[in-house]
């Protein structure tokens, strides 16, 4: 008998008429829900209540009715209720069809000539907020065709970041998916977000922390990172990371710090990028800047960054290493005048004995790939081929340090090791299994001298 369920009966008529005046009903209608949900508590509680339907009515709405003001209207009321009652209605509106629903609802308006701008900061600000709790939005995304829809208004949009922050968000959803990253990255998305995160600047910090974000995910396909070697970003990376360190003397913006580290991280991934990294003389940018954040403890995370991207860039040399880059000096008992062996003894200091062909055979990545929309689980799946696995080959092999030959003349000292204590049985001429009595028990006692 509530005012709110009145109100959704009306809008549920509403969209099972076909009238003419039904466009004003409904804009009558979706104004008093967005009122009473603003203003009342009460109201957002009902509407979210177990057993409500009020989000159903209100999806069902956008779905079959194409009224703008009814659009912006129903859309602010999904971005009020989940704003305000958290994550667990995120996960509701997915569950009843929310995300395809916002997805074709943000095809439509992209349409208008120009687009609604508060319509589509309220689609992607609702898209970033339930797209962590739908799996399957970058799939439902791409089929839709709404990939570059986002990417456009960024591009269009560079100096409004009130519509710039939540269409990163929402590029950042898209870009764990390994397909749609390759696909953003053929239509200008890691150019964009260069320029974006430029020059070194203390204001909006905000958008610059999700704009690295969303690079070090796009990084993660081989692809985007070749493009980014390609273009000398890496170069890039490494100066904005040494302004950032110089600039932040109070350590306010680490995890700005740790963003550009990530995106290091992402590209150094093949080989191209780790080569690149090393020309830009980041071993020793890295180095010397994680000396200078050893003391502060909250810093710890960059430190552990940077230890793991200067692990996997240094160069790799077989054993024995008789150059100064080791510690150990391990010398062969031969060392033949002429063969591979002598010629790894031969090299000089600098040089990187080990090919890696880590990644040269993926060079038609994704072209040929079948989507299978398991990308978020592959870290889970990941193997170490650093850890021995094969029990055969972790146990020690005993060798014998003499010949068995030599072994024998010990024999007489330890008789119970060679002779035969079986019982013979005299009727079957064969030996018989030792069966202890059971009828022995206690301690045996030896007769004296008199008992005897």
């Amino acid at each position: 008998n509530s005012r709110t369920i009145a109100l959704l009966s009306q809008l549920e008529k509403i969209n099972s008429d076909s009238g003419l005046g039904e466009s004003d009903n409904a804009r009558h209608v979706t104004s008093k829900i967005l009122h009473l949900v603003q203003s009342q508590e009460k109201t957002r509680k009902e509407m979210t209540s177990k057993g409500s339907t009020g989000i159903e009515v209100i999806l069902s709405t956008l779905e079959v009715k194409s009224f703008h003001f009814c659009d912006y209207g129903f859309t602010a009321v999904l971005h009020f209720i989940i704003m305000k009652c958290g994550g667990r209605r995120a996960s509701v509106l997915v569950t009843k069809g929310g995300t395809q629903i916002l997805l074709q609802l943000l095809l439509t308006a992209s349409k208008d000539s120009p687009p609604n701008e508060e319509l589509m900061m309220l689609l992607h600000t609702l898209l970033a907020k339930i797209g962590p709790k739908d799996k399957k939005i970058g799939m439902k995304a791409r089929i839709n065709g709404v990939l570059n829809i986002s990417l456009n208004l960024v591009k269009h949009n560079l100096q409004n970041h009130r519509l710039v922050l939540p269409c990163l968000q929402v590029l950042r959803v898209y870009s764990t998916n390994s397909v749609n990253a390759v696909s953003l990255g053929k239509n200008g998305v890691v150019e964009l977000m260069f320029k974006i995160i430029g020059p070194f600047s203390k204001r909006n910090t905000s958008l610059m922390k999700v704009a690295l974000d969303t690079l070090a995910a796009l990084l993660k396909s081989k692809t985007n990172a070749r493009r980014a070697v390609d273009r000398g970003y890496v170069q890039v990376l490494i100066t904005i990371y040494v302004d950032w360190h110089r600039h932040d003397s109070r350590h306010r913006y680490m995890l700005i710090r740790k963003g550009v580290l990530q995106c290091i991280k992402s590209v150094t991934n093949i080989k191209l990028g780790r080569k690149a990294f090393i020309d830009a003389n980041g071993m020793k940018i890295l180095y010397n800047t994680s000396q200078e954040c050893l003391a502060v403890r909250t810093l710890d995370p960059l430190v552990n960054t940077s230890s793991l991207i200067m692990r996997k860039c240094f160069p790799k040399n077989r054993l024995p290493l008789p150059t100064i880059k080791s510690a150990f000096h391990f010398q062969l008992p031969v060392i033949p005048a002429s063969g591979p062996v002598a010629q790894l003894y031969n090299l000089p200091p600098d040089v990187d004995d080990v090919v890696d062909e880590s990644d040269d055979n993926d060079d038609a990545e994704t072209e040929s790939e079948i989507e299978t929309e398991i990308d978020d689980d592959k870290d889970q799946h990941f193997k170490n081929d650093d850890i021995e696995t094969d029990i055969n080959k972790l146990k020690p092999r005993e060798e014998l340090r003499r010949p068995i030959e030599e072994l024998k003349m010990y024999e007489q000292f330890f008789p119970e090791l060679s002779e035969n204590f079986q019982e013979w049985d005299l009727v079957s001429k064969e030996p018989k299994p030792f069966v202890p009595d059971a009828n022995l028990s206690g301690p045996i006692v030896v007769p004296t001298a008199s008992e005897e």
